[in-house]
């Protein structure tokens, strides 16, 4: 939406392969947030230190895990957390990221190379092995290793959520954080108005405009989930979407890309 806003530089997951395995590691506590720090100065604050534009940012889930680290990099920084019906992000991971995300393969492989780090090769920066796998205590540990595709996805939206609510409490003063529902941004003009001044840019007609029909996106295609899903959905997330504010017994909706 931002893109081509005069003073505005605005990035999808920046240097993703470098920033997806530094949050995965430091989630799982393998890393120390002084390591987090000195890679956000070599990424992140390079970027932003050579950048021209009065305004940067980065719109990425995989800074959830890094909010400390980035408040201590850049404590002015202001964090838009974008929150969606957890049934359209679990199913639209798994149908447009499919051999990306928490494949079979590449969670075997991750999880091979947890169970013995000093004898097992790292796996390589690709995308498709860093998504976050629970340990000892995390939430979903004692069952994610049974979990199929489509529930690994549902727990990284949930322990996303969990991690940005929580963190965002703990770390980051009220006037730097705006939480805002997609559903409500692309349905209310006020609720658009009201990101733009959060941001520091002036609202403009063009903006709305754009929201209205998804671009970005990798497939234009969307399906509602199955019953089998559905319940699966269901049994992990349900605590998460009513403290969302979203009604897991309504309707799901279906997204026209027309």
């Amino acid at each position: 939406m931002l893109q081509g806003t005069p003073n505005v530089e605005v990035h999808h997951e920046f240097m993703c392969t470098h920033v997806q395995q530094l949050a995965a590691l430091y989630s799982m506590s393998l890393i120390d947030k002084t390591e987090v720090v000195n890679g956000l100065r070599g990424l992140h604050y390079s970027a932003v230190y050579w950048s021209e534009a009065q305004i940067w940012i980065d719109s990425s889930n995989k800074l959830t895990w890094l909010i400390e680290p980035i408040m201590d990099v850049f404590s002015a920084a202001k964090f838009v957390n974008l929150v969606r019906d957890g049934r359209k992000v679990a199913s639209s991971f798994v149908r447009k990221l499919g051999d990306e995300m928490y494949d079979d393969k590449s969670v075997a492989i991750i999880i091979e190379w947890l169970a013995d780090r000093t004898q097992t090769p790292m796996p390589p920066p690709e995308k498709k092995y860093w998504w976050n796998v629970p340990l000892g205590s995390m939430p979903m540990a004692t069952e994610f290793s049974k979990f199929s595709q489509f529930e690994r996805a549902v727990y990284h939206w949930v322990e996303a959520n969990r991690v940005a609510r929580t963190d965002l409490a703990k770390y980051v003063p009220a006037d730097q954080q705006l939480t805002l529902k997609l559903e409500d941004l692309i349905a209310s003009q006020e609720r658009l108005a009201e990101l733009c001044s959060f941001i520091g840019v002036a609202y403009d007609n063009s903006y709305w405009a754009a929201l209205q029909r998804p671009e970005n996106v990798i497939y234009p295609m969307d399906a509602l989930l199955t019953k089998g899903q559905n319940e699966q959905f269901r049994h992990l997330a349900s605590e998460t979407m009513s403290y969302l504010g979203y009604d897991i017994n309504s309707r799901e909706y279906s997204v026209d890309y027309r």
